[in-house]
């Protein structure tokens, strides 16, 4: 094993950076058995209490996990390699990107006028106007807002957040389909999934319970839009989640709204309820740009003095100059009505594709947000099958954990016309491989 993967090393570190290095290049795959402990050592002539300890780095570094009598091996999205889409072959209509219709979106202008100097703005992070724009936003969905604050983006504040709330082997409780590159985020801290099944409503009440009686920390979730699965939370649904919640005061619930204004469903949050330990995080790349990585979160205060004490010692504060745009963009009445109009343009286009896909008998999924999720038994066979009628759909496997199989379709820019002509040949695919098809 050390000689064919090119393993080496002859202390704990020297090893785990040799398994982590053949991961990174491919040598080792995910599910990849790495050799037994006294075998490896035999090999590479240390102790076996130096690999087991490396093994362990790894573990906790999420490159590697033990599954008993299984072994050690490579973690399904391990790390040092995340689940990145496969590049759209040429001539395909790209409907599994997860991104906006661009002709729904602002034109981006820069301020005109930049910041003075070249001082730091460390005491003063954040704009007053925006930090007002925000509060407005937020409060006007229910949302407590009397502690604000800014980061680069969702994906930024969770991870600063998870990793000075938790160590290395804590649990997190994660939706299950959802959102990919949060998955790999939570595997990349060295924390440990605890797989929270959703439906239409969003996360089940029951399955975070479990989770959080299994010992996870903390709870991330999507009240609607989510991705994948785009299912809302409803009232009914909000109150039976605060119930569980409140068994387990010491759980940080994260709560992110990544759509809010296009995700065309009411905000029933979490955040409203007097939970101790909590954080609502938006952002603005769905309605505002891509471009924009910017989030604005609203917590309690023990949540907002971990979060701005570790991006005080990292880079400081968001950009003023990104803030400036965001700011420019939230009070402009024309964007706003543009934002408007992309909420129902994604609402009919998704719901178009929902409505033909089931005229057909195929079951579909997509209550809010542009996202459209479909079980299937064979995601290979359903993609390059629908790829060989010109569309190019994402698999399911990077976005889930344990759930079934199914395949996401973004409808931000599937007209309710090829809406019906996509589900006349995702029918047709089913009927070429009915002997592996689910639904």
């Amino acid at each position: 094993m050390a000689t064919q993967y090119g393993i080496s090393g002859t202390t704990a570190k020297g090893i785990a950076a040799s398994v982590e290095r053949v991961v990174a290049e491919g040598s080792l795959a995910p599910g990849d058995a790495l050799a037994p402990v006294r075998r490896l050592a035999d090999d590479l002539g240390v102790s076996p209490g130096t690999v087991a300890t490396a093994y362990k780095e790894l573990r906790q570094r999420g490159i590697v996990v033990t599954r008993g009598r299984g072994g050690t091996v490579v973690a399904p999205a391990p790390a040092v390699a995340s689940r990145r889409p496969p590049k759209v072959p040429e001539g395909l209509r790209d409907l599994a990107g997860g991104h906006p219709d661009p002709r729904l979106l602002p034109g981006l202008v820069p301020p005109s006028r930049l910041s003075a100097g070249a001082r730091s703005h460390r005491s003063t992070p954040r704009l007053a106007r925006l930090e007002d724009a925000v509060r407005a936003w937020l409060g006007s969905d229910g949302v407590p807002v009397e502690h604000v604050t800014f980061a680069h983006g969702a994906l930024d504040l969770v991870g600063r957040l998870l990793s000075v709330e938790l160590r290395p082997g804590d649990a997190v409780a994660m939706e299950d389909p959802g959102y990919h590159h949060l998955l790999d985020l939570v595997t990349a801290l060295g924390l440990r999934m605890i797989p929270v099944a959703v439906d239409d409503e969003g996360v089940l009440p029951e399955a975070v319970r479990a989770a959080l009686r299994s010992g996870a920390r903390a709870l991330v979730c999507s009240p609607r839009a989510q991705n994948p699965y785009g299912g809302r939370f409803t009232a009914e649904r909000q109150e039976a989640l605060l119930g569980v919640l409140r068994e387990h005061p010491e759980v940080l619930v994260v709560e992110n709204d990544h759509a809010s204004a296009v995700a065309d469903a009411p905000l029933r949050t979490l955040s409203a309820a007097g939970l101790p330990r909590w954080v609502h995080v938006r952002t603005v790349s769905k309605f505002l740009g891509t471009d924009l990585r910017w989030a604005a979160a609203a917590c309690d205060p023990i949540t907002l003095g971990r979060h701005d004490g570790r991006l005080l010692l990292t880079s400081g504060w968001v950009s003023h100059l990104l803030q400036e745009t965001v700011y420019g963009l939230l009070s402009d009445e024309s964007t706003r009505a543009l934002v408007a109009r992309a909420e129902e343009t994604y609402t009919v286009r998704r719901n178009a594709l929902v409505r033909e896909l089931g005229d057909r008998g195929i079951e579909a999924h997509g209550a809010s947000g542009m996202n459209v999720w479909v079980p299937v038994r064979d995601e290979s066979a359903v993609v390059n099958g629908l790829r060989s009628y010109g569309w190019w759909v994402a698999a399911g496997a990077r976005f889930r954990l344990s759930a079934g199989p199914g395949v996401r379709i973004t409808a931000a820019e599937l007209e309710p016309a090829d809406a019906a002509r996509l589900a006349s040949d995702f029918a047709g695919v089913l009927g070429e491989s009915e002997a592996t098809y689910g639904g």
